[in-house]
């Protein structure tokens, strides 16, 4: 390493106000240099130094110094020099050169005209001597910027990641202005579809033909592409994913064309793509009067407002500025974090929040009573495939008997409207989940025609929710970054996906087409093939997978099997002829369901079994029940034995005497 090198990391390393005093003590160097410069300049040639130059130089020292320090010259951190930071410095020795051309030039001519001003020195010194300080001092904060690139950014240039830039707009030009003294990051060129772009130069850097991503792959050692195309359609961006896709290299996004008009796009804001970017489908724009109809100056209920989906329709609806919000949940944590998120959003809005099951009977019907809910959005339930799976009688309790019960007291108390959040594993039910769901829905469904038809139902159905707790794409992130291996239930597995906020905005208006009891149906776009969806994450890390064709790549797809209860793939009608809505992206339909008599005498025999921990009966009750329902799992015997023996244990307890010594025999929950 040269002493060059090492007096400036020294120098870096020094204290603020020792770097200030280095500072002070170059611009003092260059007064006294700029001011001999200048008699050199209007004499013609070198002078000694005599009264009257040692003159001029402490007029220049005294007036220079006072006014740095007022225009924050040493206040600023000159390996980071702008062109803003280079105004400063114009307006600062703008100033500097007025009082000093008053100094040495008018004050000393004492009524005379000539050309020497204050005790014989040049009039004229007075407007080159700061020109010359002028650029002496702009060329000291370049070459400090210079020395800090060279010392600390070149020595550490290969381990640089190198970047192109996709967009060439304002976008673009704004991403390469924050990327100029990043450290991990070197933008070596843009893209642009734009055939005008071609081969010239923006801020320094050329723009290529995105057909040539290949070259300069190859001969610029290219890590990373930058998408900088905030505006363009989600079709598009896909098609260019795609074919970045092919290539060995990390690709990352920005935020949204709003965040870039507002000033808030910043080297922080570049982030990994996400499932949405890899969607080949568009986001469906909302209709405001449908999402305003049931929640606007309404008391809303949200159940399982901690969860996913609750969590998200919660942000939606106080947007929506209802007259009351009920956040109802039954996990402690879940409902603060909820909370503090829609107190920090929306800090006046009146929100009331309960730690309540939804099959306390009782405590719902109290908070019906009280607060005159007018819309109710359900969305507590056990979502969890196989953990579903291996707890049948808790999952049935919570997903059907206690949708049961809130539909029944929204009734009682004439709830406008009752929507509930149902699932495309309801369809052809291959597991607990999906069936239990499916029976949620036929409980609505023969309540709502049991009624006056008070108040009114809808259930809505969807696929895969990204960002919700229970996606893959989480996993799948996790598993890639560790180096693998990503773990895949079939190849042949596909999924539907709809991102959490689309999701939670078309539940809303769904609930509010709603004329009767219909199952509505959310247009999902086009089922997603996961295997194919784990290459192009995998490729757009910049990572390659290693199978038969490549048994020299970095992360391995493992296939595990299928879980209890998954299907290959999910459906989302029973029947086969939806009826259209006056949504583009909702359909609805009128399935089947139990006369609400037959039901409830089904419902009370199940609830006797969900008692007694029964999970075999159960589920032969599910399947007497929903004759679609397949089960493609076995029940696990040795955990339902474990619960059957603590079922024996819990019931051989003595029986305890309450104060009024009335017996009271200890029930499994």
């Amino acid at each position: 390493m040269s002493i060059l090198n090492i007096a400036s990391k020294n120098i870096v390393n020094l204290p603020r106000y020792a770097k200030r005093m280095i500072a002070i003590a170059v611009d003092l160097g260059l007064c006294i240099l700029c001011t001999w410069l200048a008699f050199y300049l209007r004499l013609e040639q070198f002078i000694r130094i005599n009264d009257i130059t040692i003159l001029a130089v402490l007029i220049s020292i005294f007036i220079a110094i006072p006014i740095f320090w007022l225009f924050g010259l040493y206040k600023t951190m000159f390996r980071f020099v702008s062109s803003a930071i280079i105004l400063n410095v114009a307006f600062a020795t703008f100033v500097y050169g007025l009082l000093y051309f008053v100094v040495v030039g008018i004050y000393g001519i004492q009524g005379k005209p000539s050309i020497y001003g204050l005790q014989g020195i040049p009039r004229s010194i007075g407007i080159i001597q700061p020109v010359i300080l002028f650029l002496g001092i702009s060329a000291s904060r370049l070459i400090i910027m210079y020395l800090y690139v060279n010392t600390f950014a070149l020595t550490n240039f290969k381990n640089k990641r190198k970047v192109l830039i996709y967009g060439a707009g304002s976008a673009g030009r704004q991403l390469l202005s924050s990327l100029e003294n990043n450290p991990e990051m070197k933008v070596v060129g843009f893209l642009d579809n734009n055939d005008q772009f071609h081969k010239q130069t923006i801020l320094g850097q050329t723009v290529y033909d995105p057909l040539r991503i290949d070259e300069l792959i190859k001969f610029r050692a290219i890590d990373v592409v930058l998408l900088a195309l905030p505006s363009i359609s989600r079709l598009k961006r896909n098609k260019i994913i795609e074919d970045l896709n092919k290539f060995k290299i990390t690709v990352k996004t920005l935020p949204s064309i709003q965040d870039i008009v507002d000033g808030k796009i910043s080297v922080s804001d570049i982030k990994d793509l996400t499932i949405e970017d890899l969607l080949s489908r568009e986001q469906v724009q909302p209709n405001f009067e449908l999402l305003n109809k049931n929640i606007n100056s309404k008391v809303v209920l949200v159940t399982g407002a901690g969860g996913s989906i609750g969590s998200e329709l919660c942000r939606q609806i106080i947007k929506l500025k209802p007259k009351k919000l009920i956040l109802l949940e039954l996990n402690e944590f879940a409902l603060y974090k909820i909370s503090e998120d829609i107190k920090n959003i929306m800090p006046n809005l009146d929100i009331i929040t309960l730690l309540i099951n939804v099959q306390n009977s009782s405590r719902v019907e109290e908070v019906f009573k009280t607060f005159k809910v007018d819309t109710v959005y359900h969305a507590a339930a056990y979502k969890h495939v196989p953990l579903v799976e291996e707890n049948i009688c808790e999952s049935v309790k919570n997903n059907v008997i206690g949708t049961f019960l809130i539909a029944q007291i929204a009734m009682k108390y004439n709830v406008s409207n009752f929507v509930l959040i149902s699932s495309d594993k309801a369809v052809r039910a291959t597991n607990i989940m999906g069936a239990s769901k499916r029976l949620a829905e036929i409980c609505v469904q023969a309540l709502y025609h049991d009624q006056e038809k008070n108040t009114k139902f809808a259930i809505v159905r969807f696929g895969n929710v990204l960002q919700s707790s229970g996606s893959v794409i989480p996993k799948f992130k996790k598993q890639i970054k560790k180096g693998g291996p990503v773990t895949l239930t079939h190849p042949d597995v596909t999924r539907y996906f709809m991102t959490i906020i689309e999701a939670s905005q078309l539940v809303i208006q769904a609930g509010a087409m709603s004329e009767g009891c219909e199952v509505f149906v959310l247009d999902m776009g086009e089922s997603i093939k996961i295997r194919n969806l784990i290459y192009k994450m995998i490729n757009l890390s910049g990572l390659t997978v290693k199978d038969s064709n490549n048994s020299n790549g970095d992360i391995e797809i493992k296939i595990t099997g299928l879980r209890p209860g998954e299907k290959l793939y999910e459906e989302l009608l029973l029947g086969e002829n939806p009826q259209n809505t006056y949504h583009d992206k909702i359909q609805k339909a009128q399935d089947p369901f139990i006369p609400f008599n037959q039901l409830k005498t089904d419902l009370d025999n199940l609830s006797n079994l969900l008692e007694d921990n029964r999970a075999a009966d159960v589920k032969d009750k599910l399947r007497e029940l929903l004759p679609a329902y397949q089960s493609n799992s076995k029940i696990v015997d040795h955990i339902y034995k474990g619960q059957q023996i603590f079922k024996n244990q819990v019931k051989s307890y003595p029986t305890v005497n309450n104060k009024e010594n009335k017996v009271i025999r200890i029930k499994t929950k």
